[in-house]
């Protein structure tokens, strides 16, 4: 199996150790059975079971690429790999193969987490993964399980360490709304706008304030807009503040901008209640700026979480034992980019439609994944 030009995907994962133990004996090539894995759910595969049906229906395309000697893996044996796999080192090759193929970016890196609910079932509990999200390119760019009886206070700062942040807005909800996270992104580089709720009330208390008396304030932007989007109207109104002589520099370093946005949901004849959200900002943003961010902050929930769940069923899984949720989730998260990323199919097919030209295609199917025969 070769590769086409630069750090392929398939390369990368040669860095993963075979977590199984040679003296139990392995029938399968373990590097094989990871490409099995991502082949199949390229191919609109979810579940374990359905890999393993995938890839003894397409044994002899896998045949042109990977040896096989002892044929197609069981079902079992990929939910073993799954189960004791070290998602570290998967995380840390995903990490590699992104940076790699992404080149340079710019723009909004989205943090925020999501329960995988099925997981949860059976008395286990359900995992929580935390995802950084380049929300122009719409890639993952990297995730952090939230530890056992924590939250995601502790695995935010863990996978903010893991990523270039230099030049990056780095959007985070109020749980991130941390001094230390603060520090953390401009440390690296970085800037952070930052949600403010009740957990920062001296913070959150300034800031209000200052927005009551806005009008004996100069310095104000202020931005209004309508927009239409299935049959729901969306009215927001952004508004915006210099941040020096109401935030405390000290702990909160370099923090330029002061931010509130206030929106209105209509659908048909009925009205929301006006939602009011607070923030700050270590980069000097403009009313448009602060709106254009924060929508893209909360396009994670679409164009991420949404389709963990409808397209690639994530929701849905009840795979719950050991490290198999955690890189399952990962392996989602690998296939998404692959499509995003893709620049063969000239096409504006959806996420949904694609994976099935993956599945129905076998050329498509090699050329996303980058792959030309033995």
């Amino acid at each position: 199996m070769t590769a086409t030009n630069g750090v392929c995907l398939m390369g990368c994962l040669s860095e993963i150790d075979d977590p199984r133990k040679p003296s139990n004996g392995t029938l399968h090539d373990f590097r094989e059975i990871l490409v099995i894995s991502i082949a199949a759910m390229l191919s609109d595969t979810d579940t374990v079971e359905d890999i393993a049906y995938w890839a003894r229906k397409k044994e002899a395309w896998l045949r042109r690429f990977l040896v096989l000697k002892n044929g197609v893996p069981s079902e079992e044996t990929f939910l073993r790999i799954f189960r004791v796999l070290d998602p570290r080192q998967f995380e840390t090759v995903f990490r590699r193969w992104v940076g790699s193929v992404v080149g340079a970016l710019s723009g909004t890196i989205a943090v925020d987490g999501k329960t995988v609910r099925g997981s949860g079932t059976g008395g286990e509990t359900a995992i929580h993964m935390v995802s950084a999200f380049a929300t122009e390119l719409g890639v993952v760019l990297g995730q952090e399980k939230v530890a056992s009886k924590s939250n995601e206070i502790t695995a935010i700062p863990e996978l903010l360490d893991a990523l270039y942040l230099k030049g990056f807005l780095v959007s985070i909800d109020a749980m991130g709304c941390q001094k230390s996270i603060a520090r953390q992104i401009t440390g690296k580089g970085g800037d952070y706008l930052l949600m403010v709720k009740g957990n920062q009330p001296t913070l959150l208390e300034a800031i209000e304030t200052i927005f009551i008396d806005q009008h004996e304030v100069e310095g104000v932007d202020r931005q209004s807009q309508v927009e239409k989007s299935h049959g729901r109207l969306v009215g927001q109104i952004a508004s915006v503040l210099p941040a020096k002589g109401i935030v405390d520099l000290a702990d909160w370093p370099k923090c330029k901008t002061i931010g509130r946005i206030d929106s209105i949901r209509k659908v048909g004849d009925r009205e929301s209640d006006m939602e009011r959200r607070y923030y700050i900002s270590s980069r000097v943003l403009s009313a448009e700026d602060l709106a254009a961010a924060a929508r893209a902050h909360w396009g994670i929930e679409n164009r991420l979480h949404w389709v963990l769940d409808v397209s690639f069923g994530e929701d849905g899984s009840t795979v719950r034992k050991d490290n198999a949720p955690q890189n399952l989730s990962l392996l989602k998260k690998i296939v998404l980019n692959l499509i995003r990323l893709d620049t063969t199919d000239k096409t504006k097919a959806s996420l949904r439609l694609k994976r099935k030209g993956a599945a129905w295609d076998d050329d498509v199917r090699m050329n996303m994944l980058g792959l030309t025969p033995l």
